[in-house]
């Protein structure tokens, strides 16, 4: 019984979405102090407002199945907002293979590919 609960258990992780981020503040940017993330713009487009470029954010999240847009949203916010971001452009968004992995005997191999989700963000704050 313990070992059909433990697939149970295995299977649905492996069913899960995710959703994981890297922020990097550019050299010589300003380092304004965290701003609260509810607060943060995600925008499509560089707003004509002035401002300046604190850093870039990139998003990695699965496609199979993929979490819903609020939340990859949400974590452009939080990480906008983790280095005093006022709004997040986001300048690329692609489903592009990720990984791959091979299966298979020697002499029949079998190459497939694992796409996932990549965003990229720029930071701003407004002036």
């Amino acid at each position: 019984m313990s070992v059909l609960a433990l697939g149970l258990v295995l299977a649905g992780l492996a069913g899960c979405s995710s959703i994981d981020a890297r922020t990097t503040q550019y050299v010589g940017a300003p380092h304004p102090s965290p701003t609260a993330a509810a607060t943060v713009e995600v925008l499509r487009s560089a707003p004509t407002r002035p401002h300046v470029r604190l850093g870039e954010i990139v998003v990695d999240a699965s496609v199979s199945p993929p979490p819903p847009i609020t939340d990859v949203e949400q974590k452009l916010r939080e990480q906008a907002a983790s280095i005093g971001g006022d709004a997040v452009v986001v300048v690329y968004d692609r489903i592009q293979p990720v990984s791959a992995y091979v299966s298979g005997p020697l002499w029949d191999r079998d190459i497939r590919s694992i796409d996932g989700r990549k965003l990229k963000g720029i930071v701003i704050k407004y002036q």
